[in-house]
């Protein structure tokens, strides 16, 4: 048998649609770059240093047990006569502000971090004969970044350099584990890192890069002019560029196994050896002050 041809479909019209309208998507809002939008701060000590200096804030939340305590309760009105609303709200509302890092029971939302210009930076430092500075090459962990500005602070540097690209900015983060630090240690954030050095040098100061293959022992080091030290990013170090712009590579003498330090650990150990240095008088059996 032959198949039978199947008959053939007519071409049916097609119907022509008119074109979409096109959407109008409305203007969107100009973003504020992280610079320039408030961040939340958290913690007591970093609230507390941050009202005590004065550091202008929108808001404050602060759990009840909190509001008339006396360390902040004067300070927490002088903020309301300036303006800044106090929110008493419980601790799991904080949990969710805070995104639950360990608020402490306070928050406030504080205008963006102010860096410091490098000129403004070396005015300030010239006011002490032998100036201190950090510079950070590329620190991405802000919990190292607020942990070595702490350690300055309290070990009396001068301030702190920072790069503005390819590195973790002053954040939420970072204030949080400076504790209160940043609101007596200036920061400056450069665009090139390696021009700031240079300026550094023409103002006189010497520039120490801390490595594990650095071939002069931290003590080894007279610390009897202007210094800086620049420390490198957690995994990869000092770049090989900056190392080009340090006067001398140093290196922390290790007795174990381990055969290289956290980065903040590090700052900590170099701007140790530096406070020993020029406080040789220290009296280390006197008791501490309570």
């Amino acid at each position: 048998m032959t198949e039978k041809p199947r008959p053939r479909k007519k071409n049916r019209p097609t119907a022509t649609r008119p074109p979409r309208p096109q959407r109008r998507t409305p203007a969107q809002p100009i973003r504020k770059t992280p610079e320039d939008a408030p961040e939340l701060l958290y913690g007591r000590h970093a609230v507390l240093s941050a009202l005590e200096s004065g550091r202008p804030c929108n808001r404050i939340w602060v759990i009840p047990s909190l509001r008339y305590d006396p360390r902040f309760h004067q300070r927490l009105n002088e903020a309301k006569q300036q303006g800044a609303i106090i929110d008493t709200v419980t601790p799991e509302r904080l949990d969710q502000l805070c995104q639950r890092g360990r608020h402490q029971g306070i928050a406030m939302q504080v205008a963006a971090y102010n860096y410091w210009s490098l000129e403004d930076l070396l005015a300030k430092a010239a006011t002490v004969s032998q100036p201190v500075l950090l510079a950070a090459d590329g620190i991405m962990d802000p919990q190292n970044l607020g942990a070595m500005i702490r350690t300055a602070e309290a070990l009396g540097m001068q301030g702190v350099i920072i790069p503005q690209r390819r590195a973790v900015g002053i954040t939420a983060t970072v204030a949080k584990a400076a504790a209160g630090a940043l609101e007596y240690l200036p920061v400056a954030r450069v665009i090139n890192l390696n021009q700031a050095l240079e300026t550094l040098k023409a103002a006189g100061y010497w520039i120490y890069g801390l490595s594990e293959r650095g071939a002069v022992p931290l003590p080894k080091i007279t610390f009897d002019r202007p210094s800086v030290f620049v420390v490198g990013s957690e995994g990869e170090g000092i770049s090989l560029q900056t190392q080009k712009h340090c006067d001398e590579i140093v290196a922390i003498p290790l007795a174990g196994r381990t055969n290289s330090l956290n980065a903040s650990v590090a700052v900590g150990i170099a701007l140790y050896e530096i406070s020993c240095q020029r406080s040789p008088a220290w009296d280390l059996t006197q008791e501490p002050q309570a």
